[in-house]
């Protein structure tokens, strides 16, 4: 076949595909102007169902977010714990203190014997009491190291201390009564205390009176 029919077939073969392409375009950019106009269409219709709108004023409100919850220190706590628990000894005694009376009263050293008989007479008004009955002898030692220093934050200056009379503990001794007088003599905080009045507890409870603050 000579080469200038050839070339006339390839021609042809190219004009007909480019033929079929700018039809394939034709159809594409019919499909999609149909698809705009349907869209536009949809649209019109949608906005005139509803008719005309207009934005919502914003609510005249403030929000106020809530303050998070401080941390809890528990590690700290747990320090101070058992700080408490190495500051109160039970080994410590009383007797080894000079101030001290058959009445089982004490008064740091220093402080005058009038103090003793005004915190006897009920000179200073009792302001607040713990009562330990019930508790283990580290419970209550706990308890008790943690009660006089919140007593002293408040500013008291007058307290009582229940340690009950031992009645209902095994062989009838008032073990609590014994150790809340040696925890109370180790205390910073405690100037003196003796044994409350019959009214106030008598043998069952100590009149506490603490430094001012």
């Amino acid at each position: 076949m000579p080469a200038s029919i050839k070339d006339f077939a390839a021609l042809k073969s190219l004009h007909k595909d480019l033929k079929k392409q700018e039809e394939a375009r034709k159809i594409a950019d019919a499909e999609r102007l149909q698809a705009e106009k349907t869209a536009a269409l949809e649209a019109d219709l949608f906005r005139r169902s509803i008719g005309d709108v207009a934005p919502l004023n914003p609510p005249d409100k403030l929000h106020a977010s809530s303050p998070r919850p401080l941390p809890i220190a528990r590690q700290r706590l747990a320090d101070e714990q058992a700080a408490l628990r190495e500051s109160l000894s039970d080994d410590f005694t009383v007797e080894t203190l000079l101030d001290t009376d058959d009445a089982l009263s004490y008064a740091r050293n220093g402080i005058g014997p009038d103090v003793i008989r005004k915190l006897r007479r009920g000179h200073w008004v009792i302001q607040s009491q713990l009562d330990l009955h019930g508790l283990r002898t580290d419970e209550a030692r706990e308890a008790l190291g943690e009660y006089l220093r919140g007593a002293i934050k408040r500013g008291l200056r007058c307290v009582r201390v229940i340690h009950g009379k031992g009645l209902g503990s095994v062989n009838k001794e008032p073990v609590l009564k014994n150790k809340v007088r040696n925890w109370l003599t180790q205390k910073d905080e405690v100037i003196a205390f003796c044994q409350a009045k019959a009214a106030d507890g008598g043998a069952g409870a100590l009149i506490v009176l603490l430094r001012a603050s």
